[in-house]
């Protein structure tokens, strides 16, 4: 098969893939867009059937088509968001190539530049754009294939409904965003929960007159850079859990406690029908707790310091979770869970690139995106330049800095 020649292959046409191909537009310069799925839009089809933005509709910041609608504050639901990523390829005619897997990107030895090895044929090209994601592999523990074989198992984004799944209890493994909307949403249509929690923090929908989201952007905490955290490995912590479902609104592990769900630790094993879990349930609880309090110190300690006009506001502290029994064992039959929804969220793995390009967690080497590579950049993961450079507030900006990098060479 012959070795097609481009000048910049772009791995990945999620949000980070495409915004570097419109940056690249830009500059009028030539490049493809390979991507696995057979559709754009792929990581948010993948979402639950009533899943909507966390970040309200201002933070849609895609290059070219942010947000300009009337419902500025609102949260877009998961088909809305799917169709905006289809009207930017179609509107800014984006070189997508859909349904081909980038197999190796390794360099060229008889010149610069790199070969990308793919189930479409192999390309040459000067230059490559890893836009991948952290979110290769869903975390499944491999004590799962304990668990009796007549529950069923699957990870959060093969959950669509609670009438999706057969009756009876559910047991929710991760207390992020996506863990917490689930165990609710079960919940609240009448499912017995049980709810596996980390130390995942929370953070208010609202606070003192407006979304917490807009807070922390005006006070800069989306603009931190890696160097301001305390290790690298914050750099993995899991988002605040919030909702955007139904308009907007917080979510609280203690809340979910008052409502009859019952908490656990860290699961440990499995065995015999049998699940272990840690006695931590009440150090992550903490940990949530923590987290919201430094939110509104950072809140109320921007306000103070701007002298801006803001209606002040006591929040009411719940401590229900604390005072959950500590389970350490639980029998999943005499339970009656039917249905496991693993929620601890997703591995990264750039072993593609066929050079040593990553630390020792497995996290791009470079700075802002740029390798010690000719050619070779990443974009799309946060903290590759700030928090923010994953996240469709911040994505745009790194895909321009790339796509400069790129023009400029």
């Amino acid at each position: 098969m012959t070795t097609k020649r481009v000048e910049t292959v772009i791995v990945g046409g999620g949000q980070a893939g495409l915004a570097t191909s419109y940056w690249l537009k830009q500059h009028g310069r030539e490049h493809i867009v390979l991507e696995k799925a057979d559709r754009s839009g792929h990581a948010w089809r993948q979402r639950w059937d009533s899943f909507t933005l966390v970040t309200p509709n201002w933070t849609f910041r895609l290059p070219g088509a942010e947000y300009a609608g009337d419902d500025r504050d609102g949260f877009m639901p998961r088909d809305e968001i799917v169709a905006a990523f289809e009207h930017y390829v179609a509107g800014h005619a984006l070189p997508v190539s859909f349904g081909v897997d980038v197999t190796a990107v390794e360099p060229l030895t008889d010149r610069p530049g790199y070969r990308v090895r793919t189930t479409a044929g192999d390309f040459a090209a000067q230059n490559v754009v890893i836009a991948t994601g952290l979110f290769q592999r869903a975390k499944i523990p491999a004590f799962a294939a304990e668990l009796p074989t007549d529950v069923l198992q699957l990870h959060s984004e093969g959950y669509r409904n609670p009438t999706s799944l057969p009756p009876g209890a559910v047991l929710v493994v991760g207390s992020g965003q996506s863990g917490c909307q689930i165990a609710e949403e079960l919940h609240k249509a009448g499912r017995r929960v049980f709810h596996s929690v980390g130390g995942a923090g929370r953070a208010p929908r609202c606070y003192r007159g407006k979304d917490t989201y807009e807070w922390l952007t005006l006070a800069g905490f989306f603009d931190r850079t890696p160097d301001m955290l305390p290790s690298p490995q914050a750099r993995f912590a899991a988002n605040p859990h919030v909702s955007g479902a139904g308009g907007g609104h917080d979510l609280n592990l203690h809340q979910f406690a008052r409502d009859g769900v019952t908490l656990l630790g860290h699961l440990t094993g499995a065995s015999d029908g049998r699940l272990g879990m840690a006695p931590d349930l009440h150090e992550s609880l903490a940990k949530s707790d923590q987290l919201e309090a430094r939110v509104l110190g950072l809140i109320d300690s921007y306000i103070a310091r701007n002298g801006l006009a803001a209606p002040e506001e006591r929040r009411v502290g719940l401590r229900d979770g604390y005072d959950q029994s500590i389970i350490t064992e639980l029998d999943v039959q005499e339970a009656g869970i039917t249905t496991v929804i693993w929620a601890a969220g997703y591995n990264f793995d750039f072993s593609l690139v066929k050079l040593p390009v990553t630390d020792a967690d497995g996290f791009p080497l470079q700075q802002r995106g740029v390798t010690a590579y000719s050619g070779l950049y990443f974009v799309g993961m946060p903290w590759l330049h700030t928090q923010k450079s994953g996240l469709l507030l911040g994505v745009g900006d790194d895909a321009a800095f790339i796509a400069g990098h790129i023009a400029g060479g």
